[in-house]
């Protein structure tokens, strides 16, 4: 048990980076909409592209914040049994809790276990390490040779008004599905008493 919360330290510290970083996103996309605002009143020209950047940058924060979520235990449930049950059938109760939260944890693994290949498939679209199928060979400069693997890579967006890489998307998905499938293992492992414990420390905090 001592193990299981030394973890838990531990996984809980990288989903509240990944929370900070979902926070960065949202700052930068509240920049992105007040510059097309002020472009679009100021000098009658809209930011390219806005519509796309929000889509994408919604993707990032909801996983990149989804962790954080579920460590804080505000994740979205209909939890109405288990408050009535827990006053008159606590050790049921529990159990029952800590069978949800496993059951959760097995559905999380099995969206990253989902998402692995398509985000390995979508980075190797890119060429990084690997000859290209197409377009110019390495030059043998960093940067130029960066800017050829990422034109090459699977994209979202609109040719010519506003493109991103999948993968990087695809690879917030899965690291924030499989952090959360540990984080309801810890649940389930350690139980109600420790998230209760953690509840009341982080708000005296």
């Amino acid at each position: 048990m001592s193990i299981a919360r030394a973890f838990g330290r531990l996984f809980y510290g990288l989903a509240m980076f990944s929370n900070a970083v979902g926070t960065l996103v949202i700052f930068g996309l509240i920049g992105v909409m007040n510059a097309d605002v002020f472009l679009r009143n100021f000098h009658d020209a809209p930011l390219r592209g806005v519509v796309e950047m929000v889509i994408f940058s919604l993707v990032l924060i909801v996983f990149l914040q989804l962790p954080d979520v579920v460590r804080n235990n505000r994740l979205t449930r209909s939890d109405g049994f288990l408050v009535l049950g827990r006053a008159r059938f606590p050790q049921f109760t529990n159990v029952l809790d800590r069978v949800i939260d496993f059951s959760a944890a097995v559905f999380m693994a099995l969206i990253a276990w989902t998402l692995w290949p398509e985000f390995t498939e979508s980075f190797h679209t890119c060429h990084f390490f690997t000859p290209p199928e197409f377009g110019p060979e390495p030059t043998g400069d960093l940067f130029t040779d960066l800017k050829s693997a990422f034109g090459r890579c699977e994209y979202f967006g609109t040719p010519g008004i506003f493109t991103a890489p999948w993968w990087p998307a695809k690879l917030a998905i899965f690291f924030s599905t499989g952090l959360c499938s540990i984080l309801f293992m810890m649940k389930a492992v350690i139980g109600e008493h420790h998230s209760a414990e953690h509840e009341t420390r982080d708000t005296a905090a």
